[in-house]
């Protein structure tokens, strides 16, 4: 497995020492027999005593050089033991823990970690140009960048085929994604909130096909579809904002459509235990969502599952209509400009969206049944919590108000999004999500 040591020069963090009797913030990485599990710990050094807190349970130890021993017992009574070994910024030694399955037997497990640096000023803007990428939400992918609450990202996504603005291929197909981006302070049991600022098309053509996906096509006309799946490139007038398929003759000859950019891929990391997963795929994390009300002036609210969230994002399109239903909309590079902030000790079942005017929950699952139940039980919760609803009420604006779109149909998950415009609401009583 990966060691968190590298990500120091990656986070160009190496200017930065241990500070005496100041608390610093670390994040560990325990191998779990190859699985590995990540935690935060707060510690603040007072000669050679060492206190603080391991994912919020109390920790207690001492120092001797550059090496720190110490023990957290967490909720359950269980209590794990550490040996690390500091050098700058970066830490590494052992765990020894109990046995998850045999209270009498414990087990030493190998831990690394690295330091999040500390914040200097208030909220500012990050300039981040990409050197990789990524084709899978994962927890063990070592940050590109450390930022705060508050702090705003401008960078650039891929298309979904690994192409940047100036058509070169600089990753593999798949919707590889631009982060993780490491929020500093998030933890599991938060929620991660992503303005979207800026979405801006950053080359003059897109790229898609003219098929139609098997969930939205009749079997009266599957025989004649067997020819579709050719690619079709479209030209972006950026001046004008629209989009043409490039050389049309014929019926579409003069056909032109608004373009409205939006993310394909947002996503945090997925939890404890979960494998990394591929950008094609969705959860409650989020990922290949391809839902088109992902664009400039909306607000995402995202689960924390892992520490920092962990955000990626990436998979931009110039347009695409409800559903996805040509399997690629159309797929390009962008310049992307969000800002990040959290809601402490509160998180969401699902994704959630929010414009100026509603509020937008997006069921995923495997079916469109299942993805309908998720939506609108999402939507139920967001009533009760923020608004105050009891079910019956709930029950009842949804009968009245809720809008139903189906979000994609082109992953091997599908997705229904349920919206309710916020002026028929009463005043929110919480703040989001």
């Amino acid at each position: 497995m990966r060691s968190r040591i590298g990500v120091i020069a990656a986070l160009g963090l190496a200017g930065f020492a241990v500070t005496a009797h100041a608390m610093d913030t670390w994040v560990l990485r325990t191998d779990l027999w190859q699985s590995p599990a990540f935690s935060t710990l707060h510690a603040q050094q007072d000669a050679k005593a060492l206190h603080g807190d391991l994912d919020g349970d109390a920790m207690r130890g001492s120092v001797e050089g550059d090496t720190w021993t110490f023990e957290s017992t967490d909720t359950q009574g269980r209590t794990s033991r550490f040996r690390l070994r500091l050098e700058r910024d970066a830490i590494a030694g052992t765990a020894d823990m109990p046995d998850p399955n045999d209270g009498t037997r414990r087990v030493t497990h190998a831990v690394t970690g690295w330091r999040v640096p500390d914040r200097t000023g208030g909220p500012r803007v990050w300039e981040y140009r990409p050197t990789s990428y990524s084709n899978t939400w994962d927890a063990d992918r070592h940050p590109v960048l450390v930022v705060w609450p508050g702090d705003t990202i401008h960078t650039t996504t891929l298309d979904s085929g690994g192409v940047d603005e100036n058509g070169v291929t600089r990753a593999l197909f798949g919707n590889p994604q631009t982060g993780p981006f490491f929020v500093a302070g998030a933890a599991p049991g938060d929620t991660l909130v992503v303005h979207i600022r800026r979405l801006k098309l950053n080359r003059d053509y897109a790229d898609s096909l003219d098929t139609i996906v098997g969930r939205a096509l009749g079997a009266s006309l599957a025989g004649q579809a067997g020819n579709l799946g050719k690619p079709v490139r479209w030209k972006l007038d950026r001046d004008k904002g629209l989009a043409r398929p490039d050389g049309a003759t014929g019926a579409l000859g003069n056909y032109a459509v608004p373009v409205k950019p939006m993310l394909g891929g947002l996503a945090v990391a997925p939890g404890f235990g979960m494998p990394a997963i591929s950008t094609g795929d969705t959860s409650r994390f989020g990922g290949n969502m391809d839902f088109n009300e992902v664009v400039e002036g909306n607000t995402v609210y995202l689960p924390v599952q892992q520490p920092g969230a962990l955000l990626y994002f990436g998979d931009a399109h110039a347009l695409q209509g409800d559903g996805e239903t040509t399997q690629y909309a159309l797929e390009t590079s962008m310049d992307v400009t969000v800002t990040v902030d959290l809601i402490r000790g509160r998180t969401v079942s699902m994704p959630r969206v929010e414009s100026p005017a509603r509020i937008m929950v997006l069921g995923q699952a495997g079916s469109l049944d299942d993805a309908l139940k998720a939506a609108s039980t999402g939507t139920i919760q967001w009533l009760q919590q923020d608004y105050g609803l009891t079910l019956s009420q709930a029950a009842q604006v949804l009968g009245t108000a809720v809008h139903y779109t189906v979000a994609n149909l082109a992953g091997r998950s599908v997705g229904v999004a349920a919206s309710i415009d916020k002026a028929l609401l009463p005043a929110r009583r919480v703040g989001p999500p």
